[in-house]
Protein backbone atom coordinates (compact mmCIF):
# COMPACT_ATOMS: atom_id res chain seq x y z
CA UNK A 1 0.00 0.00 0.00
CA UNK A 2 2.91 2.49 1.24
CA UNK A 3 4.59 1.69 -2.81
CA UNK A 4 1.25 2.47 -4.15
CA UNK A 5 1.23 5.63 -2.44
CA UNK A 6 4.24 7.13 -3.13
CA UNK A 7 4.12 6.31 -6.69
CA UNK A 8 1.08 8.47 -6.17
CA UNK A 9 2.67 11.37 -4.76
CA UNK A 10 5.84 11.16 -7.14
CA UNK A 11 3.22 10.75 -10.03
CA UNK A 12 1.51 14.09 -8.94
CA UNK A 13 4.58 15.75 -8.37
CA UNK A 14 5.70 14.81 -12.16
CA UNK A 15 2.32 16.36 -13.43
CA UNK A 16 2.43 19.57 -11.26
CA UNK A 17 5.89 20.08 -12.08
CA UNK A 18 5.24 19.62 -16.09
CA UNK A 19 2.01 22.34 -15.99
CA UNK A 20 4.28 24.93 -13.84
CA UNK A 21 6.95 24.67 -16.49
CA UNK A 22 4.11 25.01 -19.10
CA UNK A 23 3.19 28.31 -17.15
CA UNK A 24 6.67 29.77 -18.13
CA UNK A 25 4.69 30.93 -21.09
CA UNK A 26 3.22 33.71 -19.75
CA UNK A 27 6.77 35.09 -18.99
CA UNK A 28 8.60 33.76 -22.73
CA UNK A 29 5.34 34.07 -25.21
CA UNK A 30 7.74 32.81 -27.72
CA UNK A 31 8.55 29.34 -26.10
CA UNK A 32 5.29 27.88 -27.79
CA UNK A 33 6.98 24.66 -28.59
CA UNK A 34 10.03 24.93 -26.21
CA UNK A 35 7.31 24.91 -22.70
CA UNK A 36 5.88 21.23 -24.11
CA UNK A 37 9.30 20.52 -25.10
CA UNK A 38 10.90 21.12 -21.62
CA UNK A 39 8.06 20.31 -19.67
CA UNK A 40 8.34 16.42 -21.25
CA UNK A 41 11.61 16.06 -19.85
CA UNK A 42 10.30 15.53 -16.05
CA UNK A 43 8.22 12.47 -18.22
CA UNK A 44 11.64 10.72 -18.11
CA UNK A 45 11.05 10.68 -14.29
CA UNK A 46 7.79 9.69 -14.49
CA UNK A 47 8.69 6.67 -16.95
CA UNK A 48 12.23 5.63 -15.01
CA UNK A 49 10.98 5.13 -12.09
CA UNK A 50 7.06 4.61 -12.44
CA UNK A 51 6.99 2.49 -15.41
CA UNK A 52 5.44 3.01 -18.67
CA UNK A 53 2.13 2.45 -16.90
CA UNK A 54 2.01 4.92 -14.29
CA UNK A 55 4.09 7.41 -17.18
CA UNK A 56 0.28 6.95 -18.73
CA UNK A 57 -1.47 8.25 -15.97
CA UNK A 58 0.98 10.93 -15.23
CA UNK A 59 0.42 12.22 -18.86
CA UNK A 60 -3.09 11.82 -18.99
CA UNK A 61 -3.48 14.07 -15.57
CA UNK A 62 -0.91 16.77 -17.06
CA UNK A 63 -2.47 16.69 -20.47
CA UNK A 64 -5.90 17.41 -18.99
CA UNK A 65 -4.57 20.27 -16.90
CA UNK A 66 -2.86 21.55 -19.73
CA UNK A 67 -5.85 21.92 -21.62
CA UNK A 68 -7.87 23.32 -19.03
CA UNK A 69 -5.53 25.62 -17.32
CA UNK A 70 -2.32 26.46 -19.68
CA UNK A 71 -3.24 29.74 -21.41
CA UNK A 72 -1.59 29.11 -24.78
CA UNK A 73 -3.54 26.48 -26.65
CA UNK A 74 -1.27 25.73 -29.29
CA UNK A 75 1.51 25.35 -26.12
CA UNK A 76 -1.28 22.91 -24.71
CA UNK A 77 -2.22 20.87 -27.64
CA UNK A 78 1.65 20.15 -28.52
CA UNK A 79 2.12 18.83 -25.31
CA UNK A 80 -1.10 16.46 -25.48
CA UNK A 81 -0.34 15.39 -29.08
CA UNK A 82 3.08 14.60 -28.76
CA UNK A 83 5.87 15.98 -26.58
CA UNK A 84 3.71 14.67 -23.18
CA UNK A 85 3.86 11.09 -24.13
CA UNK A 86 7.46 11.01 -26.34
CA UNK A 87 9.32 10.09 -23.53
CA UNK A 88 7.43 7.20 -23.18
CA UNK A 89 7.11 6.23 -26.86
CA UNK A 90 11.34 7.03 -26.68
CA UNK A 91 11.71 4.12 -23.76
CA UNK A 92 9.63 1.44 -25.95
CA UNK A 93 10.85 2.32 -29.45
CA UNK A 94 14.30 2.24 -27.81
CA UNK A 95 13.52 -0.84 -26.63
CA UNK A 96 11.67 -2.66 -28.89
CA UNK A 97 13.50 -1.65 -32.58
CA UNK A 98 17.14 -3.53 -32.73
CA UNK A 99 17.93 -1.00 -35.47
CA UNK A 100 19.02 2.68 -35.00
CA UNK A 101 18.20 3.33 -38.30
CA UNK A 102 14.78 2.49 -38.10
CA UNK A 103 14.52 3.59 -34.88
CA UNK A 104 15.10 7.26 -36.08
CA UNK A 105 12.77 6.82 -39.47
CA UNK A 106 9.98 5.69 -37.14
CA UNK A 107 11.10 8.87 -34.15
CA UNK A 108 11.22 11.33 -37.47
CA UNK A 109 8.27 10.19 -39.28
CA UNK A 110 6.23 10.07 -36.21
CA UNK A 111 7.22 13.56 -34.98
CA UNK A 112 6.94 15.02 -38.71
CA UNK A 113 3.14 13.51 -39.48
CA UNK A 114 2.07 14.63 -35.45
CA UNK A 115 3.59 18.17 -35.79
CA UNK A 116 2.15 18.67 -39.44
CA UNK A 117 -1.57 17.25 -38.75
CA UNK A 118 -1.58 19.24 -35.34
CA UNK A 119 -0.65 22.39 -36.91
CA UNK A 120 -3.24 21.70 -39.45
CA UNK A 121 -5.95 21.13 -37.31
CA UNK A 122 -5.24 24.40 -35.28
CA UNK A 123 -4.81 26.93 -38.15
CA UNK A 124 -8.17 25.30 -39.26
CA UNK A 125 -10.24 25.04 -36.58
CA UNK A 126 -8.99 26.87 -33.54
CA UNK A 127 -7.67 29.88 -35.24
CA UNK A 128 -4.25 30.05 -34.85
CA UNK A 129 -2.39 31.74 -37.44
CA UNK A 130 0.53 30.75 -39.64
CA UNK A 131 2.47 34.09 -40.22
CA UNK A 132 5.30 31.72 -42.26
CA UNK A 133 2.99 31.27 -45.41
CA UNK A 134 2.90 34.94 -45.50
CA UNK A 135 6.12 35.82 -45.09
CA UNK A 136 7.61 32.92 -47.18
CA UNK A 137 5.02 31.84 -49.15
CA UNK A 138 4.50 27.52 -50.20
CA UNK A 139 8.30 26.83 -49.03
CA UNK A 140 7.62 28.21 -45.76
CA UNK A 141 6.22 24.43 -44.69
CA UNK A 142 8.61 22.69 -46.33
CA UNK A 143 11.50 24.76 -44.42
CA UNK A 144 9.90 24.25 -41.53
CA UNK A 145 9.44 20.66 -41.41
CA UNK A 146 13.10 20.33 -42.17
CA UNK A 147 13.93 22.60 -39.68
CA UNK A 148 11.76 20.90 -37.28
CA UNK A 149 13.56 17.95 -37.96
CA UNK A 150 16.78 19.22 -36.95
CA UNK A 151 15.25 20.39 -34.02
CA UNK A 152 13.62 17.00 -32.83
CA UNK A 153 16.93 15.36 -33.44
CA UNK A 154 18.66 17.88 -31.11
CA UNK A 155 15.80 17.63 -28.65
CA UNK A 156 15.62 13.41 -28.39
CA UNK A 157 19.65 13.57 -28.40
CA UNK A 158 19.40 15.96 -25.01
CA UNK A 159 16.86 13.42 -23.42
CA UNK A 160 19.19 10.74 -23.81
CA UNK A 161 21.79 12.91 -22.17
CA UNK A 162 19.21 13.75 -19.72
CA UNK A 163 18.30 9.91 -19.13
CA UNK A 164 22.19 8.56 -19.05
CA UNK A 165 22.92 12.10 -16.54
CA UNK A 166 19.91 10.89 -14.19
CA UNK A 167 20.93 6.80 -14.08
CA UNK A 168 24.64 8.02 -13.44
CA UNK A 169 24.05 10.74 -10.92
CA UNK A 170 20.43 11.42 -9.73
CA UNK A 171 18.51 8.57 -9.36
CA UNK A 172 20.26 7.01 -6.00
CA UNK A 173 19.61 10.89 -4.30
CA UNK A 174 15.71 10.63 -5.99
CA UNK A 175 15.16 7.06 -4.42
CA UNK A 176 16.51 8.23 -0.70
CA UNK A 177 14.33 11.61 -1.20
CA UNK A 178 11.45 9.52 -2.08
CA UNK A 179 12.15 6.09 -0.45
CA UNK A 180 11.39 4.32 -3.54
Amino acid sequence: MRRQSVKTAVGGICAALMIALMFLLAVFPSATIAAPAVASVVMILAVLELGKGWAFGVYAAAGLLAILVIPSKEAAVLFVVFFGYYPILKAVLEKKLHSRLLEWIVKLLLFLSVMSVSYYLMIRFMGIEFEEIDKYGKAAVPLLLVFGAVAFVGYDFCLTLFISEYLRRWQKRFHRLFKL
